[in-house]
């Protein structure tokens, strides 16, 4: 007998196969029907063909499923058709025919079943054979690898033993002879801790040598740093002092700076007003001058006789005056290098 659990997953594959090849829900549950009565005997009813699909809606299987029937019995139906017989007889032959088809095809359905229950039957007892004589063989090979291990171990034992039993005169040899080496190293060692104890000796006394030396050098390195603080202390004092006296010094001059800009500044102002003076007489000058060439272009026509007393031109003493008196109003620098006015003489 088909083991059910087999069917179901090979129905489902199939299902999921006819979805995929059938896009539209009314051809995939007709399909479906088909598929349950043809291939695995199993009657179709719209409630497995809902629970299968799970398309549509309840109405869609239960239509299918009755277009399904109306096929199939219109498909079973057969038709002996002779013109010698009447339609009556005709139909009851077909009927006949049809009812012989059935029984025959159950009755082969139900021999086939019969055999596939011996032929289920048969590959059972041929598996639990099978897994009986699994069983047998894996417990013969375990046993076998048992006997094969310990085989092999008293093997190893036997040619382990064969080694050590052929190693032991040589072993005896190794230790004599490791016996020999032990007497020569302590030999060794008792000149090696003589040689040691007298170096310890010569290097006791140069540690305290060094000691000796290194306290005299402590000392002289006390008294030396000693005498450079003492220097550094001279220094500072020297330093503020020095510091102090630059200090007072930055101040003077700082103040005499001061007081040279106050002299730069009046001596600018008088600048500006000497310039400004300057410039008037020499507008004045250029008035004079030209004055001068005209009084003499009006004087040459006259030609006066030679030895006359030439005219003097007018408002030239003056003019001649103004400038004494502004030549003796120039500043002059006094030794401290501020410029001061002249006095009149």
């Amino acid at each position: 007998m088909a083991d059910p659990v087999s069917d179901e997953t090979r129905l489902a594959a199939e299902i999921e196969r006819l979805k995929a090849e059938f896009p539209k829900t009314r051809e995939l549950y007709r399909e479906v029907c088909a598929l349950l009565f043809f291939r695995f005997g199993i009657t179709p009813t719209a409630n497995r063909l809902y629970q299968l699909v799970h398309r549509g809606s309840m109405g869609t299987p239960t239509a299918v499923l009755s277009e399904f029937w109306s096929d199939l019995r219109e498909k079973s139906r057969v038709r002996i058709e002779h013109p010698d017989l009447p339609a009556e007889l005709q139909g009851a032959a077909g009927e006949l025919v049809a009812t012989l088809w059935s029984r025959a095809s159950a009755a082969a359905s139900a021999a086939l079943d019969g055999l596939r229950a011996d032929v289920e039957a048969a590959r059972l007892d041929a598996q639990q054979s099978v897994a009986t004589l699994q069983a047998d063989l894996a417990r013969t090979e375990t046993a076998l690898e048992q006997r094969t291990s310990a085989l092999l171990s008293a093997q190893v034992r036997i040619h382990e033993l064969e080694q050590s039993l052929a190693a032991r005169g040589a072993r005896d040899e190794e230790v004599a002879q490791l016996q020999q080496q032990a007497r020569e190293r302590d030999a060794v060692f008792t000149q090696t801790r003589t040689e040691y104890a007298s170096e310890t000796d010569r290097l006791r006394a140069s540690v305290e040598l060094a000691d000796t030396r290194l306290q005299a050098a402590e000392k002289r390195a006390a008294l030396e740093i000693e005498r450079e603080r003492t220097e550094n202390t001279r220094l500072q004092r020297d330093a503020d002092a020095a510091a102090s006296r630059a200090a007072r010094a930055e101040h003077d001059a700082r103040a005499e700076i001061v007081a040279l800009r106050q002299q730069l500044d009046e001596l600018r102002h008088r600048n500006g007003t000497l310039e400004g003076q300057l410039a008037a007489m020499r507008e004045a000058s250029a008035g004079y001058t030209r004055e001068l060439n005209a009084w003499r272009e009006n004087a040459a026509p006259a030609k006066n006789p030679r030895g006359a007393t030439r005219a003097r031109p007018p408002d030239v003493e003056p003019a001649t005056q103004s400038a004494k008196s502004g030549k003796a109003t120039a500043p002059r620098k006094t030794r401290s290098g501020v410029s001061r006015p002249r006095s009149g003489s």
